[in-house]
This record gives structure tokens, sequence and C-alpha cells, in this order.
């Protein structure tokens, strides 16, 4: 799984962490006021939660492998990772980053050619 995609899933994950806030909380039965399309929508998210907690689950393990490595990480780069976030106007005019052999990470500028074709989702270079 490429970085990015960690990013993206740490994310999501603590952005759905109110959501799970009250997944302890009992069931409680509707009240006499409640309509058909709230009973509906209050089961739909029930079982919505019931599915993803599995994911969310995963999630929250690879958050805890990746947290500690990402703070240090921002901690040391995040001032000069801010410089070039200032720079860069349009993200999908480049490459995924690459790492190379000896160790050195790239990102390379996307020519017209390349910006040309349509995206296919691979990665181009080696996932870090």
């Amino acid at each position: 799984m490429s970085v990015m995609r960690y990013v993206v899933v740490l994310c999501a994950a603590l952005a759905a962490g109110p959501v799970w806030a009250d997944e302890n909380a009992p069931d409680v039965a509707p009240s006499a006021g409640t309509s058909l399309m709230e009973e509906g929508a209050r089961l739909f998210f029930r079982g919505l939660q019931d599915e993803m907690a599995p994911a969310l689950d995963g999630m929250r393990e690879l958050a805890g492998q990746i947290g500690p490595k990402m703070q240090d990480f921002l901690m040391q780069m995040g001032p000069a990772m801010a410089g070039i976030v200032e720079q860069v106007e349009d993200w999908s005019s480049y490459h995924a980053p690459q790492m190379l052999e000896n160790g050195d990470i790239i990102l390379r500028k996307k020519t017209p050619e390349e910006m040309a074709l349509p995206e296919d989702g691979a990665a181009d270079g080696v996932e870090l």
C-alpha cells in the first residue's frame, strides 16, 4: 500500500472517530413519535456502523503503527514540506514520489505528453 493510501486511511479513521463514539450505547427502541423514515435511517446507520467496524479497527491499528513515524517525519521535515506545498500549484502535474536505489526520494514533474494521458491509478514509482 502506498504512503498516500496510508495517509488517506488515517485521515478517514480520524474523521470517523466521532461517529463511533457511541458504539457501545445500547440499542434503544424507537419512540412512539419516530417516523418510519427516521427509524429506517437509524437502522441504516446502525448497519453501516456494524459493517464498517472491522475496517475501522484495522485503520486504528494502522494509525497506531504509522502514527509515531508520521509525527517524527512531520517534526523533522514539516518546515521544508510547507515550503514545497506553497510552491506547487497542481499536484496532479507530478508523478508519485520515487525512491532511488541510493535512498534519495525524487518528485518528477510530468511531461505535457504524460499530462494528456488518462489517469490509470497505478503508481509509477517505487512505493515508499
